[in-house]
């Protein structure tokens, strides 16, 4: 495993050092990160589409960021993986996260998300990298509780349209030799191990098709966070450190009763502060050679975001486990061969 590293979507703006990729890249290593997640959508740090046509460009970053001492770990296109499904019901708000050409005009939306992906994918090549963060996207999301009842077969239809947007994308990025991992997500079709299942089966289980693993989520669900390592581990290619807690009362439970993060029984929080059993995770991981990144995503209610970055870096370090090359009473072994095993099983006596 490599880490730790950084998500800086939630840090980007304005104000120095957030307003640049080389001083929020110094920012992050004067942190003791070693790399960083890059949103994509975000000009102020990122240009996209010269990034998946100039390696030049490419090298310019790589330059920038090695100077600042940490390196670019994957690529992130959740806002316009978001957009490659989306129910009408959302169209006015997800209009945000696309450029003003394409609002209100969902075909052409859905077509520039499309596209983003597909530069998503050639970019991340001529980084090096071979995961890359994004969303699925929803199409059913409003019928996620079966009530009023669904018409048969919706669901099954739902995956199947939406294996249909995602297989030639996905095909893109395995021309590129970079696996596309979905943040399983509350809002996302793909929200947890049966939805990453169904679609699965829907894009013929393609082998691109992988995991951003988010214990989070799985938190304010109540899914069992570390059962899912046993089952999807060799999908699990990227991981975002992030903790969470959920405290259910009298009055609200999972469904968080429309209220704010603050008084949500389940909220995000900073690294150390939630409920997560990180020691578990990264021994999980460990036993099952995820050699990817270890990345911070930070979002929590309560904390300022600067402590939070700076308690994330120690916090991730002091996870990671270097494995071990060799067992631990190899010092008492006698050695094997087959004449030995027979003696001991007590066999040709």
């Amino acid at each position: 495993m490599k880490g730790p590293a950084i998500f800086l979507a939630q840090f980007a703006g304005d104000e120095a050092p957030f307003n640049s990729l080389g001083a929020i890249t110094k920012w992050a290593g004067s942190l003791g990160y070693k790399g960083v997640q890059i949103p994509t959508w975000d000009g102020r740090l990122f240009d996209l589409e010269k990034a998946a046509e100039s390696q030049d460009y490419v090298d310019e970053v790589k330059g920038i960021c090695a100077e600042a001492g940490v390196e670019v770990t994957e690529l992130s296109t959740h806002l316009q993986g978001q957009l490659v499904a989306s129910h009408p019901a959302y169209d006015t708000l997800f209009d945000g996260f696309a450029p003003p050409q394409v609002h209100n005009n969902v075909g052409a939306r859905t077509d520039w998300a499309v596209e983003q992906l597909g530069l998503a994918a050639k970019a991340s090549r001529r980084f090096g990298c071979t995961a890359h963060a994004t969303f699925s996207g929803a199409l059913m999301w409003h019928m996620v509780y079966p009530w009023p009842q669904r018409p048969a077969g919706l669901v099954e239809e739902g995956f199947a349209e939406l294996g249909r947007r995602w297989k030639p994308i996905l095909d893109k990025f395995d021309e590129n030799g970079v696996d596309a991992c979905y943040e399983l997500h509350p809002g996302e079709d793909l929200h947890d191990g049966v939805t990453f299942d169904r679609f699965l089966e829907a894009v013929g289980n393609h082998a691109r098709s992988n995991i951003l693993y988010d214990p989070s989520h799985f938190v304010l669900q109540q899914l069992d966070y570390l059962a899912f390592i046993d089952i999807y581990h060799e999908r699990i290619k990227a991981f975002h450190v992030k903790d969470a807690e959920f405290r259910p009362n009298g009055r609200a439970g999972v469904y968080g009763s429309y209220s704010g993060w603050v008084d949500r029984p389940g909220r995000f929080r900073s690294l150390g502060d939630g409920q997560i059993d990180f020691g578990a995770i990264f021994s999980k991981l460990t036993q099952y050679g995820y050699d990817g990144w270890a990345v911070l995503e930070w979002e929590c209610a309560l904390k300022h975001p600067e402590q939070g970055a700076a308690e994330g870096a120690p916090f991730i370090a002091r996870h990671m486990i270097r494995k071990a090359e060799k067992a631990f009473d190899d010092f008492a072994g006698t050695g094997s061969d087959k004449a030995l095993i027979a003696k001991v099983l007590g066999l040709g006596a």
